[in-house]
């Protein structure tokens, strides 16, 4: 078997055509020869009792004889020859012609000279005729050779043009298609291009939805719309384009419109007549179908099967790398939005945050970090840890991320950090490991500021405690209060009773009437006294009168017990409060001008109530000599002054704010927001 690629040689074909002799006696001609060159030489030999009737006239009408006019004779065989099996069947024959001849030429013929000119002429003759005919036949051979290599030359470029052709299509389909990795742009080029190189009336290219089993009409060309609305869609072994997607070989059809296979009337619609389906393939994988149309009938040739193939895997190709431009696109795309969003939560996070490689120095940093430590972002990006963290600290931070970095889950220390100022706070610090290719990197540290958490705890403490002694102390008093004024008065009183009783009857009524007005005014200084106990725990006049009388009595207790000048001023229409709201307003307020009466020297005091759509206030002024506000209002608790920590927390169980303004010397004042919309509240009694 030749090789594909094996071109033969155009010269035999051009001898065969001429009537060379592969065989000798093969041949036919070579049987005449004999068959004459026996009848020549008979005829030589034999003698006649007169002429031949054939050679009556003509050697005598030439003026020669018999045997000469035979000599010449010979000059058909060895011709013949000749024009038969070139040179030498032309000598081989023209020996044995002189062979024949000699005989008679020498021995029988009466003028021998003549005979031996006769022959030798006949035979010089022969030959000369004989080399001119296979010079003529040669030169014919060159001839037919020579078509035979022009049309060998012409079939060799018509094959190199239709290769030119191929190439250049296929180079201009691999240009479109990579001019653009937007998938839409490569199949509307595609389509372009291959409605072009391949000359057809119309283009479908489809895509395979492997989800659905479809394959779908992506781009068109040449095609009404009505056309590609019935063919959008088509399931996988549906119509010729679905077979190929199914199968994964091209398909042609001579006549669609009469084929079984086809299955939608639309393409009888559109009066097409020839189709070649080919599949789009990428990695061996079937991606969708090529598919071009003609109008009129066509019989696509193998070389154009070929060809379009070899443009379907290019389209294919070109559509895998769109799909993976599309897919890296929106991971990149996705990428630099989680890049941005992690960006925007690490520089607006509430919590310091800052990454340090292995060795310790810092990578990065953010705002709270600056706003936590002092140092701008700037001077911590570069510096080491070691300016943050003491020697001890130091240690622990270490301790923590040698276990992170052994792979374990490391629980939130406490360390102190140190200012650029100088100051300490203390930090909640949570650490994770960052690594780079599966490779530690670095770690990322978050630090949370702790330090007024702590110092709240400790003031909780305080207050849980002072609160507590507070209680005790109260109910100290209250206990000795009924015990030194009420209880001895009752018993007094008893004791008084009791002998008003055992005293005699003759006791003058003027005597027993005055020791009953001096019994009833001790129970009335007993009732007072209770009274004023039960008025300590809870005034009545705020459940009979309200908030703002009740602050008016505070008022008038405070300008009648100390002389101190009060005035409430109330704005507007108060809104309406529940009584656990009242009580925790009252409180506040009662705290506030206990403090007065204790603490403030004031000669005067305002107190004002306000209200607004959105929240209550009510300030309370002095102008006594003010204190030195601390950090937190808290902090009162931890030195046992509790009054504006209870104050504060009561604001804060009315879902409102406490705000302190005071200095030395210059009074103070409280101030009260609360919400009017707040919800009821049920937190049980302050």
């Amino acid at each position: 078997m030749k090789d594909k690629g094996e071109r033969r040689s155009p010269l035999p074909t051009a001898r065969s055509a001429i009537g060379g002799a592969p065989e000798l006696l093969g041949v036919r001609g070579f049987w005449l020869i004999v068959a004459l060159f026996a009848i020549l030489a008979s005829l030589h030999y034999v003698e006649l009792s007169g002429p031949l009737p054939f050679l009556q006239w003509w050697p005598a009408g030439l003026g020669l004889s018999r045997h000469s006019a035979e000599r010449i004779l010979f000059l058909v065989p060895i011709t013949y020859a000749g024009l038969l099996f070139g040179t030498r069947g032309l000598w081989a024959v023209s020996i044995a012609a002189l062979a024949v001849m000699l005989p008679r030429s020498l021995f029988i013929s009466p003028a021998p000279r003549d005979a031996l000119l006769e022959s030798g002429a006949v035979v010089a003759a022969g030959c000369f005729t004989g080399m001119f005919v296979e010079m003529l036949r040669r030169e014919r051979l060159r001839f037919a050779e020579l078509e035979l290599a022009q049309k060998a030359l012409q079939s060799s470029l018509r094959a190199m043009e239709q290769d030119r052709r191929q190439l250049a299509a296929l180079n201009e389909t691999a240009t479109i298609v990579s001019q653009s990795l937007e998938l839409n742009n490569v199949l509307r080029g595609a389509v372009d291009n291959v409605k072009h190189v391949v000359w057809v009336d119309a283009v479908l290219l489809f895509l395979l939805d492997d989800a659905a089993q479809e394959i779908v009409l992506a781009a068109h060309r040449g095609i009404l719309g009505e056309c590609a609305q019935e063919l959008s869609r088509l399931k996988l072994g549906e119509g010729f384009n679905g077979r190929v997607a199914e199968l994964g070989e091209p398909m042609a059809v001579e006549d669609a419109s009469r084929d079984t296979r086809l299955t939608s009337a639309i393409v009888r619609q559109e009066n097409i007549q020839s189709e070649l389906i080919v599949p789009l393939k990428a990695k061996g994988a079937v991606l969708g179908t090529l598919c071009v149309m003609m109008r009129s009938r066509r019989r696509f040739l193998p070389s154009e099967v070929t060809l379009l193939t070899a443009i379907g895997n290019q389209i294919g190709m070109a559509v895998e790398n769109a799909r993976l431009y599309e897919r890296q696109r929106e991971a990149t795309k996705q990428l630099r939005a989680s890049e941005r969003r992690y960006r925007y939560l690490f520089e607006n996070a509430n919590d310091a945050i800052f990454v340090h490689d292995l060795h310790g120095t810092i990578v990065a940093a953010n705002r709270a970090c600056e706003r936590l430590t002092g140092y701008p972002v700037s001077e911590l990006v570069g510096a080491s840890v070691t300016e943050l963290l003491s020697a001890q600290h130091l240690s622990v931070a270490g301790r923590v991320e040698e276990q992170v970095l052994a792979g374990g889950l490391a629980e939130p220390c406490e360390l102190q950090f140190m200012c650029k100022d100088g100051r300490e706070v203390l930090v909640e610090l949570a650490t994770n490991l960052i690594t780079s290719d599966g490779q530690p990197a670095g770690f990322q540290h978050i630090a949370r500021d702790i330090t007024r958490e702590k110092r709240m705890q400790e003031n909780l403490g305080y207050y849980v405690q002072q609160i507590t002694t507070a209680q005790e102390e109260e109910r100290k008093r209250i206990a000795r209060e009924l015990h030194d004024e009420a209880a001895q008065s009752v018993l007094v009183l008893s004791h008084r009773l009791d002998a008003l009783v055992s005293r005699p009857r003759r006791t003058s009524h003027q005597a027993l009437k005055e020791e009953l007005t001096s019994l009833q005014e001790l129970s009335d200084e007993i009732l007072q006294s209770l009274r004023r106990c039960a008025q300590d725990l809870r005034p009545r006049i705020l459940d009979d009168l309200g908030l703002v009388a009740a602050v008016e009595w505070l008022a008038e207790s405070l300008g009648n017990g100390q002389g101190i000048a009060t005035r409430v001023d109330v704005e507007g229409s108060l809104p309406v409060l529940s009584s656990q709201e009242q009580l925790l307003l009252f409180r506040i307020a009662q705290e506030a001008t206990s403090n007065i009466r204790r603490h403030a020297q004031a000669s005067e005091v305002t107190i004002t109530l306000r209200s607004s759509p959105e929240e209550m206030e009510m300030v309370i002024c002095d102008n006594g000599r003010g204190f030195e506000l601390p950090e937190m209002i808290g902090d009162f608790a931890s030195s046992g002054r509790l009054g504006l920590a209870g104050m504060q927390e009561r604001a804060r169980l009315l879902g409102g704010t406490l705000k302190v303004h005071s200095a030395p010397g210059k009074g103070t004042a409280i101030t009260v927001r609360v919400p009017i919309a707040s919800p009821s509240l049920d937190r049980g009694s302050p």
